[in-house]
């Protein structure tokens, strides 16, 4: 039986050039090593980072939480089975004390936490998603190749123009992950020719899709419509979008495309863009507390309603909107909980109660593709990580193409 021996971490940098940590969980006979994401657009129910708002990095550093790893974890964690997931994570969480786990951080938790289960999977000289699917809430799950959503126009929070909707999506409909993965790319350069000489820019937000001057929604779907068409891709490729709504939503308020809101006036306008564009789903359309929004939303429009801010991977929170019927589908993001097994457990919550789950990136992401495996471990047919832009990107979705090969 394969123990922890040694358990090192560092800081690192994130793809907006922040610091974040990597950890890395030694045996015997092998090495697991995962670093962890940030939020830009966070829940305020998601558990928290510990950094270290000293000047270093704009009080961005990670370096407290690089000494919980080194000084407070390790010595809780060697000489135990890194395949033991749930004694590890649940000694990190007790030895925290704060259900947010403020104090060791979510950030220094969740690094262990992954890289444990790396460490395992080498041991056992499984791949890792074939390691995941043995965990006891994934066994009944079939593994599956995930459906990409690909991020190709970024607001909000996620860039610098003044669009309030965080995320417009194409979402192909092929059978097969690298087609999939084609579409993508091909719309997205088309894309990209259309945009040049009509605006002069080309550039990219946090998560590899492009900032345009522009202020109205529906100004972003007719662009992403023709596009789609333009690449040959009529009818077999589907609009999403992430409202992230919290992040406009201000005295009660909902400021949207240059109007003011209130919730039953949003609810109708989400109601005629779903039928003008198709859209097939959405993310986050209210404030991340406003349950019964949502589900008049999932009620009237018949479509995939996605919790992220309301739900944030926290099992206390789904059950909140599984009792309201506010959601259909959880966004399940692995730093939102900060440990695997809280958010399989997550993940488990939300099959069992009907419900899909979308495995998610983080709009500051690291080259790990943790979450290309999870997402075929747990066959939930979803998953985000951003346009087919980006080295940080790229990563998990050409862990896919891998996994597509051999498994």
């Amino acid at each position: 039986m394969p123990t922890i021996r040694d358990i090192r971490a560092r800081e690192i940098l994130d793809s907006r050039g922040h610091p974040t940590i990597e950890a890395a969980v030694i045996t015997e006979h092998s090495v697991g090593i995962a670093s962890v994401p940030e939020g830009a657009s966070t829940g305020k129910h998601e558990a928290k980072e510990l950094r270290d708002k000293s000047k270093r990095y704009h009080g961005l550093g990670v370096q407290k939480a690089v000494d919980n790893i080194r000084n407070i974890i390790k010595p809780l964690l060697v000489g135990i089975d890194p395949a033991r997931q749930r004694e590890i994570d649940s000694l990190m969480i007790e030895k925290d004390g704060f259900k947010d786990k403020r104090r060791l951080g979510a950030n220094a938790i969740l690094a262990v936490s992954l890289a444990c289960a790396r460490a395992a999977a080498a041991s056992e000289g499984k791949e890792l998603y074939d390691y995941l699917s043995q965990f006891p809430q994934l066994t009944k799950r079939a593994q599956i190749l995930p459906c990409p959503y690909f991020n190709v126009v970024n607001g909000g929070k996620h860039a610098t123009s003044k669009i309030n909707i965080q995320e417009f999506m194409i979402v192909p409909r092929f059978t097969s992950f690298h087609d999939n993965l084609r579409a993508g790319s091909e719309i997205y350069h088309v894309l990209k020719e259309i945009i040049h000489p009509k605006y002069g820019l080309t550039g990219v937000g946090d998560e590899g899709g492009f900032e345009l001057p522009l202020k109205k929604t529906e100004e972003v779907l007719r662009l992403l419509r023709s596009a789609i068409t333009k690449a040959g891709y009529s009818g077999k490729v589907d609009l999403a979008l992430d409202c992230a709504a919290s992040s406009f939503y201000q005295h009660k308020k909902y400021h949207l495309d240059g109007r003011i809101f209130n919730a039953e006036q949003l609810l109708q306008y989400y109601l005629q863009l779903i039928k003008k564009y198709k859209l097939i789903s959405i993310e986050d359309p209210f404030h991340e507390d406003d349950l019964v929004h949502f589900a008049q939303l999932r009620t009237r429009s018949g479509i995939q309603i996605v919790g992220d801010d309301l739900t944030v991977t926290n099992p206390e929170r789904i059950q909140l909107a599984i009792n309201n019927k506010s959601c259909t589908c959880l966004l399940l993001k692995v730093n939102q909980i900060g440990t695997l097994s809280e958010a399989l457990d997550a993940a488990k919550l939300a099959f069992d109660n009907g419900w899909k789950v979308m495995v998610s990136h983080r709009s500051g992401e690291t080259n790990d593709s943790f979450i290309a495996d999870l997402a075929v471990a747990l066959g939930c047919g979803m998953i985000k990580a951003g346009a087919p832009c980006r080295g940080e990107r790229l990563a998990k979705y050409n862990r896919l193409l891998e996994i597509e090969e051999v498994a």
